[in-house]
């Protein structure tokens, strides 16, 4: 298996072990991290391919977050790199990464009606599709802890789930349908940011998704980045504008909620 490497000091926490491989949160804390606070898990994009990001692709954000006094974890989750991959797995352990901090809270230290999900790109689609499909879950799991994120952080990802397939795996093309957020659109979000760039490949189908998820009453804030492009937020690109605007966003959002 891959190592994973940080440039800042992460405390490992195994959330759930399949078979050999152990699934971890690479957590961060600082000086300002508030006991029983709230805590985000950041999960990250470009996971579906053999070669797929590092989890530590999110560190910035979530050093950024820690020194606020959150709780924050990179989570490494399945992914195109782990024989006989697909989403379902992805989206299961978005699952049960949340469940693992609700039935672990008190030796995480926070506080588990706290708990936020950030995902880009395939980890958009699939943090989104854990709220959305209750019956894909772990065998693993205790189904009557709740998987649902108290707020959700959404960096633009796919929502068509038949795209999805068609394109990465075939097959899956026949229970695609049961797979893809946009052709289930319902109230069940819990209050959410979303961030997009207007020439991100996802952007109009994001546009559309949100737009539908609102009329059925869930609440989204949908923030455009005019002539920006997929994963035009992550540090080091753009000369860290757009991550300084983003982390900024997503703060007020959080100390909207009361989770800062």
């Amino acid at each position: 298996m891959r190592e994973i490497i940080f440039d800042y000091p992460v405390k490992e926490f195994t959330y759930k072990v399949i078979g050999e491989r152990k699934l971890k949160f690479y957590i961060f804390e600082s000086e300002s991290s508030q006991k029983n606070g709230s805590i985000i898990l950041f999960f990250i994009g470009g996971s579906f391919s053999k070669d797929p990001n590092s989890p530590a692709r999110f560190q910035e954000q979530a050093k950024y977050f820690a020194s606020k006094g959150m709780i924050t974890a990179c989570v490494d989750y399945r992914n195109g790199a782990d024989e006989g991959f697909t989403p379902i797995q992805a989206i299961q352990d978005v699952k049960s990464a949340v469940r693992s901090v609700r039935e672990n809270y008190a030796y995480l230290g926070v506080d588990p009606n706290k708990i936020v999900v950030c995902g880009s790109s395939a980890g958009a689609y699939i943090s989104v599709s854990s709220i959305m499909f209750k019956e894909l879950n772990n065998e693993t799991d205790n189904l009557s802890t709740d998987n649902v994120p108290n707020a959700l952080v959404v960096f633009a990802g796919g929502m068509d789930g038949v795209d999805i397939m068609k394109r990465r795996y075939p097959e899956l093309l026949d229970e695609s349908i049961e797979l893809s957020p946009i052709h289930h659109i319902k109230k069940c979000l819990p209050k959410t940011i979303w961030f997009c760039g207007t020439v991100d490949i996802d952007y109009e189908q994001n546009k559309e998704f949100i737009q539908r998820m609102v009329e059925k009453g869930n609440e989204i804030t949908f923030i455009e980045y005019d002539k920006m492009e997929h994963g035009f937020f992550h540090f080091g690109r753009n000369n860290n504008e757009f991550y300084q605007d983003t982390i900024q966003k997503t703060e007020g959002f959080l100390k909207e909620i009361e989770f800062i």
